[in-house]
């Protein structure tokens, strides 16, 4: 698959002002370059797909560095001291076109012990014309003396929302209706990040048989949990009966489904009901992305005055799918905690 039809490749920010979900980094590195007072080392943190590498390129093209005079590193692959010892001599020489030469370094934290240490120097007195961005999904492991060397961006997950909204504009630009529900479900399943997200709908673009992509399709494709499955698990609840919720957990591990992604499916529904019942102007803004059926259910049980589902519900489920990924059989907390909530 060519680069041009790969999505996340495709529609990856290309300006500050296409970047989502980061504001605090954009204006911050913005403002730098309009002040004229860009540091010499930035290190960027946050979760896979969240857009650090992105911004690092652009931030080193706002710097007016040329492609020839911006150099990637997977630090994975560069891990040893004699790639530190390398580069400090490469950073040495003067930029081929460019005012400046900027090195990004992804998965900074991958480097050994002694390239951390080799790379010290390099990283408080650069020369004049270098700028590094060092990027990492597990600041734990980057040590204290590299941080405080550097200024540090914490990248944060971007909302379902603006994840959601992001996957029905790419699926419009590639000629796609994409309804609301299923960008929710889609940046549900991508776990916050774009990337993901795109990688997801470039799956299901492949493998749709026309051009209007219905939640259920997107149920088939990516193998996420049934909505009328949820429906029924908090049905029962309401009911204050195990049965037919015990049932549609169990249908729903007949049909491979994730788990982890269910409970957080039944959370966020869980949450927009009781919302609805205590809070009706929040409750109608969580749920505006939901599939139609989904929100018609959640307004009848949210008004249904004899529901025995309350906050003491919420919380157990919350329980329960903080123990699903611990648990041997995923299934068993959300079981118990149907099982509890129906005895109570």
């Amino acid at each position: 698959m060519s680069n041009d039809t790969v999505l996340y490749r495709k529609y990856r920010p290309a300006k500050f002002k296409d970047v989502l979900g980061q504001d605090h980094v954009v204006s911050a590195l913005q403002g730098a370059i309009d002040e004229g007072n860009v540091g010499h080392a930035y290190l960027f943190y946050g979760s896979r797909g969240t857009g650090k590498t992105s911004i690092a390129r652009i931030f080193a093209h706002e710097l007016n560095a040329s492609d020839t005079d911006i150099h990637e590193i997977d630090a994975a692959s560069f891990t040893g001291v004699d790639h530190i010892r390398t580069l400090r001599e490469e950073v040495a020489v003067l930029p081929f076109e460019s005012p400046r030469k900027v090195y990004i370094v992804d998965e900074v934290h991958m480097l050994s012990k002694a390239a951390f240490n080799a790379f010290l120097k390099t990283l408080e007195e650069p020369p004049a014309h270098v700028v590094f961005v060092l990027a990492t999904t597990e600041l734990e492991k980057v040590p204290d003396t590299i941080q405080s060397r550097c200024q540090v961006f914490t990248f944060k997950k971007p909302t379902t929302k603006v994840v959601a909204d992001m996957v029905v504009k790419v699926a419009k630009a590639e000629g796609y209706a994409f309804e609301k529900a299923s960008g929710e479900l889609v940046a549900l399943l991508s776990s916050g990040s774009f990337r993901d997200a795109l990688s997801i709908l470039q799956k299901i673009i492949a493998s749709s048989s026309d051009k209007k992509i219905s939640v259920e399709e997107v149920e088939r494709i990516t193998g996420a949990p049934k909505s009328e499955l949820i429906a029924r698990v908090m049905r029962a609840l309401a009911k204050g009966e195990a049965d037919d919720a015990l049932q549609a957990v169990g249908e729903a591990v007949s049909a491979n489904a994730d788990m982890e992604m269910f409970m957080t499916l039944l959370l966020d529904r869980m949450r927009g009901l009781l919302l609805l019942r205590y809070a009706k102007s929040v409750g109608e803004g969580v749920i505006e992305n939901f599939p139609e059926a989904e929100q018609i259910t959640l307004r009848e049980l949210a008004g249904d005055t004899a529901s025995k589902i309350n906050s003491e519900t919420l919380r157990k489920l919350i329980e329960a799918a903080m123990m699903t990924s611990r648990s041997p059989v995923p299934h068993l907390p959300l079981e118990l905690a149907i099982m509890e909530l129906t005895a109570l």
